[in-house]
């Protein structure tokens, strides 16, 4: 089937990949392409509409990034968001100026809500605002269609097409109507239908599965029981059976007792064909004496691969890897190459990956948010217990272990993540957090156990909320859980003396430690 397309160009906004979601919510598909789009990628692509993100850049800037005569010339309403809409404007007769004042944070603006794009509209609401330069003056071209309580030019309209731009960001939550704007100029402006569905991708994905692997080929699944990878191999699975073969490898930095339960949930549970693999001795003298953490993941990144090359040396026609990769690791590994991003941390599954790989790739979630992936799951059927587990990284406890990794060390973490988890369910807290976990941090400080001074570890608990993982809140946790919590693992594991709990975002922090 066929959907509707959006081409989202991206100048480097840090809510560019919001955009790609809140079009995806509204069920039509959109996919983020770079500032310099060539004409073939556009004709390829054949998009309905295309949005201009926001960015860093000053239009007047040197090494600004422009707004490249291709999109003007692809037919096609085009919505310009903040910088977007100073592209725009610069390029089609206006001026754009710097007044030294910007507009950062909640803004009121007032519509004209008899435009097609603010219809259904209040005439003023609030907004979330985040610029610098603004709108100085327009042509004869464009009409104002909005302003802020500031007297800035908050949107506008192209009298010779469907061009629109807003200064402020609709694709925020904060901007209290944004998702109505958004619908408008998808439905009511470029006529896009609603087709984008979980069970649309599955259908699609099985289909680009069979043509990518051909009718004679296996694949390896790298399996890790968590969401990701248990939804990738059903999805594989579905598409070619048992041509798909999974391999779970034990790598030792696992969650305590989690090595029986992904056999059990898995195998056993969803049927799949599950090869596991005891790999701890290897992993471990790999990470002997290693603290880095980007030195940690793209060791565990090559000996996953290692390990699968050497599991499949004496299977036949094993010529593809299939993992669970989703669009943050490609986005936060810095390996998109749809826009400016950087590098936030290698994704073992990513950036972790040898350049002398035997494989070929088939990442078919690669394009898709957690969320997104938790529906696809649900729609071929994989049962709560799978879907609702937390997310957990592909380097396991190598990651919440800060500094040097032994066996003395992951015990301690396992039985103090056991115990974190464990009181979480207890208290029904577990099911209200996107993540939760216990971090082994590289400190001891003084404490009293039984008269006697102690010199132990220091234990870091972690719990945020999130829909994506792109960004993420610090969990209130109530303080009940907390206190059980700490005091279990006080007194039941040994080697730690003091327990803290981490109340830092996402942005500025990651959710993980490293």
């Amino acid at each position: 089937m066929q959907h509707d397309k959006i081409m989202i160009i991206d100048y480097g906004s840090q809510y560019t990949q919001l955009i790609t979601r809140r079009i995806r919510e509204l069920k039509v598909y959109a996919e983020i392409f770079p500032y310099d789009v060539s004409e073939a990628q556009i004709k390829s692509f054949s998009p309905k509409a295309i949005i201009l993100s926001g960015g860093p850049s000053s239009v007047y800037d040197d090494d600004a990034y422009t707004l490249s005569s291709n999109v003007l010339n692809a037919n096609t309403p085009i919505l310009g968001i903040c910088y977007g809409l100073q592209l725009l404007n610069h390029n089609l007769g206006g001026k754009i100026v710097s007044k030294g004042r910007g507009e950062y944070g909640l803004a009121k603006v007032s519509f004209d809500n008899n435009n097609e794009i603010f219809k259904s509209m209040s005439s003023c609401s609030d907004v979330w605002m985040s610029h610098g330069d603004e709108v100085d003056s327009i042509s004869d071209d464009w009409d104002k269609i909005a302003e802020s309580d500031n007297g800035v030019v908050a949107a506008l309209q192209y009298k010779k097409g469907p061009y629109y731009g807003v200064q402020f960001h609709p694709e925020v939550v904060h901007t209290k109507e944004g998702t109505t704007i958004i619908s408008n100029f998808l439905f009511n402006i470029s006529n896009c239908t609603p087709s984008w569905t979980s069970s649309n991708f599955v259908a699609n994905s099985i289909k680009s599965i069979r043509e990518s692997v051909g009718p004679h080929h296996n694949v390896v699944c790298g399996l890790s029981g968590g969401v990701d990878s248990s939804v990738m191999a059903t999805l594989m699975h579905r598409a070619i059976g048992d041509r798909s073969k999974c391999i779970f490898v034990d790598h030792g930095l696992l969650r305590k007792d989690e090595a029986d339960e992904v056999m059990g949930s898995l195998k056993d549970g969803l049927n799949l064909n599950i090869m596991k693999i005891q790999a701890e001795d290897i992993f471990l003298k790999k990470l002997d004496g290693v603290s880095d953490p980007e030195k940690k993941r793209k060791i565990i990144g090559e000996q996953f691969i290692r390990t699968f090359e050497n599991t499949t040396k004496d299977m036949k026609n094993i010529s593809f890897l299939a993992q669970g990769t989703l669009y943050p690791d490609v986005i936060e590994s810095g390996g998109s190459e749809l826009g400016p991003a950087v590098t936030i941390k290698s994704h073992h599954n990513v950036g972790g990956l040898p350049d002398d790989l035997e494989f070929e790739l088939i990442e078919p979630l690669r394009d898709l948010f957690k969320d997104e992936v938790r529906e696809v799951g649900a729609e071929l059927g994989l049962p709560e217990f799978v879907l609702g587990r937390h997310p957990f990284p592909g380097p396991g406890l190598a990651v919440r272990i800060i500094g040097e990794i032994n066996k003395e060390r992951i015990q301690i973490l396992q039985e103090a993540d056991q115990i974190f988890i464990d009181t979480l369910r207890e208290y029904n807290e577990y099911d209200k957090i996107w993540q939760a976990f216990a971090v082994l941090i590289p400190v001891k400080t003084v404490g009293v156990m039984g008269d006697s001074r102690t010199y132990e570890n220091l234990v870091g608990l972690r719990a945020v909320t999130s829909k994506d993982g792109m960004t993420a809140d610090w969990y209130k946790m109530p303080s009940d859980v907390l206190e059980t919590s700490s005091n279990r693992i006080i007194n039941e594991v040994k080697g730690v003396n003091r327990v803290v709990y981490d109340i830092t975002s996402k942005p500025p922090g990651t959710i993980e430690w490293e």
